[in-house]
């Protein structure tokens, strides 16, 4: 006796998926940068020092003197002989006036006026340490400084952004499939 049979074989259906990864592509550009640094305005000024050198002194006690500058020392010095002169006979006169004292006024006033005052020798062509004047006003410097700021122009360029979009394509790679057989089905003894 045969049993009846039934077969069956089925397959899978298979579904096929392709895909396409999307892209970006980005790129920076570079800043357009432009700097500038102006130099600084400097301006100087500078007012000289001023040496003063007066050397009348030295060339008056050498006696290197100009007529005229000769004239009026000479005349100052006789000018002062004379008061000079004047009071000290002034002096005498008062003196005279006193005779009446026990003093013998007139002999002394004979000695003082007889006997000149004896006269200091030195060498008349060298000046005093001194003599020569020296004067000095040192000068200024003054400067002035006016800084300028540098130019500084910056532009942005904004970044440039490639997408490619992606894919995804999805398919029947393998449809499903069913079959199913019989064997002995029917039977020939009946």
């Amino acid at each position: 006796m045969q049993v009846p049979q039934i077969r069956k074989e089925s397959q899978m259906a298979k579904i096929g998926i392709e895909q396409t990864n999307s892209q970006i592509e980005m790129e920076q550009p570079t800043a357009n940068l432009s700097i500038e640094q102006p130099s600084a305005d400097m301006t100087m000024q500078t007012i000289k020092g001023t040496l003063t050198i007066d050397q009348t002194q030295a060339w008056e006690e050498m006696n290197l003197m100009s007529t005229m500058r000769h004239i009026e020392k000479f005349a100052q010095e006789g000018m002062q002989a004379v008061q000079e002169g004047t009071g000290r006979r002034a002096e005498q006169g008062t003196q005279l006036i006193d005779i009446h004292q026990n003093t013998n006024m007139i002999a002394e006033q004979a000695v003082q006026n007889g006997s000149r005052p004896m006269k200091q020798l030195s060498v008349g062509y060298i000046p005093s340490p001194f003599a020569v004047k020296v004067h000095y006003e040192p000068g200024e410097v003054q400067i002035d400084v006016q800084e300028n700021k540098p130019i500084i122009e910056a532009t942005i360029r904004k970044p440039e952004i490639t997408f490619h979009r992606g894919n995804v394509n999805i398919f029947m790679e393998q449809y499903a499939n069913l079959t199913i057989d019989y064997e002995n089905i029917y039977s020939v003894e009946a």
